[in-house]
């Protein structure tokens, strides 16, 4: 049985992860200090979910340490060495605001943490395949000079333009606000990019659009759909900021996400790079999410607008999955909007 080592193991790409390459008869080792509760409050925490995936998997191994620790990350690698033939680097400072307050931390967890992966993968397991969770937000936001539509509930790309289908890889990630977040995300796609060219390493950054699903752990500052879910759910206040509430993301559920993975795992490639949502699949603007939350609940979401966008914020953007599509033509989305919104409410009503 080959080991599969993945760090966010309890948030929700690492999650859903966890469960998908257990069936797969993977041991699992996931890496996971729940730093999610320290970027976004107690009720953020993903430590429910830990406790889950210890009672559900028996091949499951938890390890709470911090991946920019490079002398306790040496030591876990070491420990397993060869026989680690997958990575799936998880952990992350996902949010554009929280990385202001703290830049040093949200670049030690992006970019150095990331770096620690890659160089204990190299000196113990080179063999393995190492798949990065990066984001959209590499491309800062040169998505909002492309030529978009308002429309009564949404914008929209002119429908003549290369992009109409979603926005692909030759997409300049370069002279471009990012918000901090972002350049710490680019730092860390980047040097994946260059373990893979200069070593000769099987490596692949996803760069997610929104990625969602019921094991999400959503907040204000981060998982657009799972926290609108909860606030419709709950009747707690939520607030919608900039572009009249009509801005744009493609979704996609986190069990299409591991499907991705595995098709890379089987068929690695070097430095490869996907862009990686719901793409023309699954997609809505803001007020369209509301509308299909209230719908899903029967409850109507108490809401409030701010003017004010977030900083390095999209106004527009769904994935191009096509060359995804062309490598691994196996793979499809299988949720829709309406299918990811429905099992994340089933989630929070288990959940209680």
């Amino acid at each position: 049985m080959g080991v599969c080592l993945i760090t966010g193991a309890a948030g929700l790409v690492g999650s859903e992860s966890v469960r998908y390459f257990a069936l797969k008869d993977f041991a699992i080792v996931g890496i996971d200090n729940d730093m999610r509760q320290y970027f976004f409050g107690e009720n953020a925490s993903t430590d429910w979910n830990r406790h889950r995936l210890e009672e559900d998997i028996p091949s499951y191994t938890h390890y709470e340490t911090d991946i920019r620790d490079e002398q306790a990350m040496a030591s876990i690698f070491k420990e397993y060495g060869a026989d680690i033939e997958l990575i799936i680097h998880a952990a992350a400072q996902p949010s554009h605001d929280w990385a202001a307050r703290e830049p040093f931390v949200d670049f030690g967890v992006n970019a150095n943490g990331t770096l620690v992966l890659l160089e204990m993968t190299r000196r113990h397991c080179p063999g393995a395949v190492f798949i990065f969770t990066s984001t959209n937000k590499v491309y800062g936001d040169t998505p909002n000079r492309l030529p978009l539509i308002e429309e009564e509930f949404r914008w929209e790309i002119d429908p003549s333009h290369p992009y109409s289908a979603g926005i692909d890889e030759s997409m300049s990630i370069d002279q471009t606000k990012h918000s901090l977040f972002g350049a710490s995300k680019v730092a860390a796609d980047v040097v994946v990019q260059e373990y893979g060219r200069y070593f000769d390493m099987k490596t692949a950054c996803f760069r997610g659009g929104c990625l969602t699903g019921p094991s999400h752990s959503g907040a204000q500052l981060h998982g657009f759909l799972a926290y609108l879910m909860k606030c419709t759910l709950e009747g707690e206040p939520y607030t919608i900021f900039g572009y009249k509430g009509k801005q744009v993301r493609d979704n996609l559920h986190s069990q299409d996400l591991a499907g991705a993975f595995w098709q890379v795992f089987q068929q690695p490639r070097v430095a490869e790079v996907y862009n990686m949502g719901g793409g023309r699949y699954s997609h809505c603007s803001m007020l369209e999410g509301i509308r299909l939350c209230e719908d899903i609940t029967g409850k109507k979401l108490n809401w409030t607008y701010a003017d004010d966008h977030r900083s390095g914020d999209h106004i527009w953007y769904i994935s191009d999955l096509s060359k995804f599509e062309r490598h691994y033509p196996d793979w499809r989305v299988t949720f829709d909007l309406k299918g990811i919104l429905t099992d994340i409410y089933d989630g929070l009503m288990e959940r209680g």
